[in-house]
């Protein structure tokens, strides 16, 4: 045994989440589409993603009985690099039927953004945006806050 790590990731550092699901086989789909590879492990009620690009180590763990999502965790995002791979996001959600809104230029965490947003089986709201303009000033932003997830209403 080392002192290394036994995985190899971009960076440093990595992202991991850990996500309570209610149904592992509708959620891994979901997580299939938004990161348009399939998990890289699966075991009995658990699934996990380890995509290099976004860099995260996501897993998902299914309960028996009905899942609470538990307060703190506003919304889950990946940053692309281009409005090319935003589009791309929508297309693989619009081919799997999952709904999205889309929002174009708009202001969000003092920056300009193109983003689309969608919403997986137990309620986690994700966003897939690029970043147009690093530093913008809004007073939209100082007085209804950021990203607007909470008012992302999607039909399932």
């Amino acid at each position: 045994m080392t002192n290394e790590s036994a995985v190899d990731f971009p960076g440093n550092y990595r992202l991991h989440v850990a996500l309570t699901v209610s149904n592992l086989e509708k959620s891994k789909h979901f997580y299939e589409i938004l990161f348009g590879q399939p998990a890289c492990k699966e075991r009995p009620r658990y699934a996990k993603f380890e995509p290099h690009d976004p860099s995260v180590n996501l897993t998902l763990n299914e309960e028996d009985g009905n899942v609470r999502i538990e307060g703190g965790s506003a919304h889950f995002g990946v940053q692309v690099k281009s409005i090319a791979a935003v589009h791309a996001a929508i297309e693989r959600f619009q081919a799997a039927n999952i709904e999205t809104i889309t929002e174009e230029g708009t202001t969000c965490c003092y920056a300009v953004q193109d983003k689309v947003w969608a919403i997986d089986p137990d309620g986690h709201k994700w966003e897939v945006f690029v970043v147009l303009q690093a530093d913008a000033k809004d007073e939209r932003y100082e007085a209804a806050g950021c990203c607007g997830p909470e008012t992302v209403q999607l039909n399932k």
